[in-house]
């Protein structure tokens, strides 16, 4: 288990810092980005994958459907670049089937980005399917409750949209719905009755954003 890519630092204020993306974060944007991969993946098009820790299983089996057609770009599943934690049971289970590829992931931990990886993790990194990013220095070594709130605030300011698979009633990830909203960016959601939450406050669902896209294409 071993990492060979170098690690890039981005400073705030430098040209390859995304201002304009972190903008949102106000004071509390990262001083600095620490990037390991290929960093040309995060100039296409990012969709930011959250999901409450308890979710029900529907959620999982609808997310699992996803994952593989976001994997090999089937027609109707968009294109973009999925970037999340992948700390919960259902974006853990995205991960283990974006990490097939062939298409790429970026993985952002709740701490600093590890030095040792399990050889899939170091293939797809090696392969520059997989980019690890982090708003968290090397001295933060340990992913806490805190740590995670930070980081999905960061992946959501940094993607293009959001996809919440489930946030579940007063948590943390809905409370970051709340906000993302008054980002003006999109949401979106699945159609699953415990998601009826997220619909009453405008947020659509992924299917709706694909049959959009398809009728305006």
């Amino acid at each position: 288990m071993s990492v060979t890519a170098s690690t890039q630092i981005w400073t705030a204020g430098s040209t390859v810092y995304p201002q304009s993306r972190l903008s949102c974060l106000g004071a509390e944007a990262p001083a600095e980005i620490h990037v390991r991969g290929d960093d040309a993946i995060l100039r296409q098009n990012t969709l930011a994958l959250l999901c409450s820790a308890k979710a029900p299983a529907g959620i999982l089996l609808a997310v699992h459907d996803l994952a593989q057609q976001w994997r090999l770009g089937q027609p109707g599943s968009g294109s973009q670049v999925i970037i999340s934690g992948f700390h919960s049971p259902v974006e853990q289970e995205a991960f283990e089937i974006l990490l097939r590829g062939p298409a790429s992931v970026v993985y952002c931990p709740a701490r600093s980005i590890p030095k040792r990886l399990p050889p899939a993790w170091q293939e797809a990194l090696d392969d520059d399917r997989l980019t690890f990013l982090s708003p968290f220095a090397d001295t933060v070594r340990r992913a806490t409750k805190e740590t995670a709130i930070t980081r999905n605030r960061f992946i959501a300011a940094l993607a293009d949209a959001v996809f919440v698979a489930y946030a579940h009633p007063g948590s943390s990830t809905e409370q970051l719905v709340n906000e993302v909203l008054t980002w003006n960016k999109p949401v979106y959601t699945l159609p699953h009755d415990s998601n009826g939450h997220l619909h009453k406050k405008g947020v659509s669902t992924w299917q709706q954003h694909l049959e959009k896209n398809d009728h305006n294409g």
